[in-house]
């Protein structure tokens, strides 16, 4: 059978266009309005509607199309090709009937009955002077068809007409609203006199400030698919690469949840271990190591890392120390053993925070950059400091594309270690790395972060916020 004949009764399509080139276009009872010039722009617009519905059925449609000139039967296909429905018959507007006036001619005198009639003989027609003149055939049946009137038109005419209608009839779905969308409300201030007043009973909006703590706020408690690798670097001893990996770790692992681990990868006594609280244990790396192909095996669970990790009681992360104690050759590291300890962290936590040594050219630091995903810089207002960070991001932008892209987004963190820096110190730090990287944080001084153990708690007001931003400006990068 063919596909005239193949196309469904279902849903109910009619189609009626106007004059003035509106049209509406019924399909199952939805109705859909198309505003067009004319008669002859609509009516591709209403094969483009039914087309598209015809394709999301996957079947052919049968539409009855009503236009000045009359009702045409028609089958729309999904790609907006078009055929006569020979099974409908076209029911053209017949045209009004002419009004014709009679006229009373005078009747001949009649012939006496002895005479014979002669009929009078018309003179031959005048041969027409220059080139003949064509007469115009009557109307057949096909010219009054829905071919002749625009609708059927060839493949590639279709085709270009319907090129720019890219309208989608819309599903049951989404012509409704769901009942449960709800305009989401904004928590009143909590914090400043604002906050005062909310909680006398005065319902106030916060102010910008506090709304920026709450995106920043934000950005740090999500969670990501996968795990996320973020290291902090910097050539020069004492530019603040261990609290900057503490304090970071305290803000995501406090805001975002636990699975957040802090991994001392120090040749050369790294001083994790010093500035962060012991569980009961002295474990370190090293005993890590041996154990790494059982904690990687389809038996092994998350409670057994207990044994090898410290954590911390307030800020809710675990660390992976070094031993400082022991000289860089009673411990040394090899590349390969970066990968297994990443292998077996990637496996249990969601963020590794990775603070590193001071020699770029080790293999356990080069290692390190290649399991990164989000490089922070450490740094202090002192001009060393400065230098070193800057020059590690143009070493690793010359090293590889993979480093290079690591460099152009990474986030500057510029600590204030010196009380009596003045503000300006730390702008021009900053400022001069904004230049070289995606974005520079400051942080203020505070005592609570020159000597013991490093606690988020135990900062300031200010710097804590100096903090929350430093880790929204990671997250960011994520």
């Amino acid at each position: 059978m063919s596909t005239t004949t193949e196309a469904a009764t279902w849903p109910r399509v009619e189609a009626t266009l106007h004059e003035d080139g509106t049209a509406e276009v019924s399909i199952g009872g939805s109705v859909q309005t198309i505003n067009a010039q004319n008669v002859d722009e609509a009516r591709p617009q209403v094969v483009a509607l039914i087309a598209q519905r015809a394709a999301q059925l996957g079947r052919p449609l049968r539409a009855l199309t009503r236009d000045p000139e009359g009702e045409w039967p028609i089958i729309i296909h999904g790609d907006g090709t078009v055929a006569e429905d020979v099974g409908a018959a076209a029911r053209p507007r017949p045209p009004a009937e002419p009004q014709v006036i009679a006229r009373t001619e005078p009747s001949p005198p009649a012939a006496p009955a002895h005479e014979l009639t002669v009929p009078p003989v018309e003179p031959p027609a005048p041969e027409p002077v220059g080139h003949p003149v064509a007469t115009e055939p009557e109307a057949t049946e096909a010219e009054t068809s829905a071919h002749s009137r625009g609708w059927v038109r060839s493949a590639a005419e279709q085709a270009e007409e319907l090129s720019h209608l890219s309208t989608p009839y819309p599903t049951r779905r989404e012509r409704r609203q769901s009942f449960l969308t709800q305009e989401q409300a904004e928590e009143p201030a909590a914090q400043g006199w604002r906050g005062l007043l909310t909680r006398a009973g005065l319902r106030l909006s916060p102010s910008e400030a506090e709304r920026a703590e709450r995106a920043d706020i934000a950005a740090v408690s999500q969670h990501w698919p996968g795990p996320r690798t973020i290291a902090i670097v910097n050539s020069k001893g004492g530019a603040g690469k261990t609290p900057s990996t503490v304090l970071l770790a305290a803000v995501f692992a406090r805001y975002g949840g636990a699975g957040v681990l802090t991994w001392d990868n120090n040749q050369t006594r790294g001083t994790l271990g010093w500035r962060t609280e012991q569980g009961p244990h002295d474990a370190t790396l090293l005993e890590l190591l041996p154990q790494v192909e059982r904690l990687l095996s389809p038996s092994a669970q998350a409670a057994d890392l207990a044994r090898f990790v410290h954590h911390q009681t307030r800020d809710r992360f675990d660390v992976l120390r070094s031993k400082p104690t022991a000289l860089a050759h009673e411990q040394r590291v090899e590349p390969e053993d970066v990968d297994a300890i990443h292998a077996v962290a990637s496996k249990y936590y969601r963020l590794v925070f990775i603070d590193s040594g001071n020699d770029e050219s080790d293999p356990m630091w080069l290692r390190m950059i290649d399991r990164t995903d989000q490089l922070v810089v450490a740094t202090t207002t002192r001009d060393d400091h400065a230098e070193a960070g800057a020059l590690l991001l143009e070493a690793l932008s010359d090293r590889d594309e993979r480093s290079a892209r690591l460099a152009e987004q990474a986030v500057v963190v510029v600590t204030q270690a010196d009380s009596k820096a003045p503000p300006a110190d730390v702008a021009r730090v900053a400022d001069g790395y904004r230049a070289i990287a995606r974005e520079a944080v400051t942080v203020p001084f505070d005592p609570a972060m020159v000597d013991g153990l490093l606690r988020y708690g135990s900062l300031r007001p200010g710097t804590q916020r100096a903090w929350l931003a430093a880790a929204a400006a990671v997250a960011r990068g994520l």
